[in-house]
């Protein structure tokens, strides 16, 4: 509500009301705005400006081939077995990463809890998980193959590091928003830290570390679909390899299968998520 001041300065036509903006005056929001409308042009532009519409027109005829000679998918007993081997790797390197992956996240998203740790390691845990978030799959992936060779221990090991960042980060928050009431209750009676963070920080984050798990199994099941592109084993290797001999049909069956697993591992997170939340 208005006050008597205010109303009278409206109605006279002294003052005149502006919606609050986080910049400090009209003339610099909108030299934002144009700024960023002019940037976002200029990228347009320059990206775009070798595009021309008969390079479009023989794009769609491409992507029309190979969508028709995807079809009918090659459903020979041998091949099938074959996408059954590697869609056996594909799930088993997805568990393996995620039980690795938060196992090694929890002490660091602990550490990354303002509220619970002490500042130093607080920043260095925080330190941590922006460079394991700053890195993508497919770089560590790629390191992971010049590394160790090729083969699904460095699928393993470039979902896990990618699997660090994500958790760390999702559950460090969780256990910042706890009720330290608790925390603060079984500490005057004389509980140690450990005894504190198992009896009143653990009962109010563990739903939620269990949703966070689940979901990220879900992830990495479509992350390791996708780093076997690069050699670091799973169904993409395959299919990788499908296309370099222009088996197109039989890349065709490899996507289907690709689509069915994921849909299942998305049904059964989203199942999971919804009991224990």
């Amino acid at each position: 509500m208005p006050t008597q001041e205010t109303a009278g300065e409206l109605s006279g036509g002294t003052r005149r009301w502006h919606r609050p903006s986080v910049f400090g005056s009209q003339r610099l929001k909108w030299t934002v705005y144009a700024g960023t409308a002019l940037f976002v042009l200029w990228s347009v532009v320059s990206l775009l400006s070798g595009v021309t519409l008969s390079r479009v027109s023989i794009g769609v005829q491409n992507g029309y081939l190979l969508l028709e000679s995807m079809v009918p998918p090659e459903t020979s007993s041998e091949n099938l077995q074959r996408v059954y081997t590697y869609l056996f790797e594909t799930v088993a390197m997805a568990f393996v990463a995620t039980f690795t992956g938060v196992l090694l996240s929890v002490p660091i998203a602990v550490g990354a809890a303002e509220n619970i740790s002490p500042k130093p390691i607080y920043l260095l845990n925080r330190g941590i998980i922006s460079i394991t978030r700053s890195i993508d799959e497919l770089i560590i992936a790629i390191i992971a193959v010049k590394a160790i060779g090729v083969g699904p221990l460095a699928g393993i090991i470039a979902i896990s590091y990618l699997t660090i960042g994500f958790f760390s980060k999702l559950f460090a928050e969780d256990i910042e928003d706890i009720d330290m009431g608790a925390t603060e209750a079984i500490e005057a009676s004389g509980a140690s830290r450990f005894q504190t963070f198992v009896y009143a920080v653990i009962p109010q984050v563990a739903p939620r570390f269990i949703g966070l798990t689940v979901y990220r199994w879900d992830i990495n099941i479509r992350s390791s679909t996708i780093i076997g592109i690069v050699g670091a084993g799973g169904i993409g290797t395959l299919l990788m390899r499908s296309f370099s001999r222009y088996e197109y049909d039989f890349a065709g069956t490899i996507l289907l299968s690709i689509i069915v697993v994921v849909l299942a591992g998305e049904l059964f997170s989203a199942y999971v998520r919804r009991r224990v939340t």
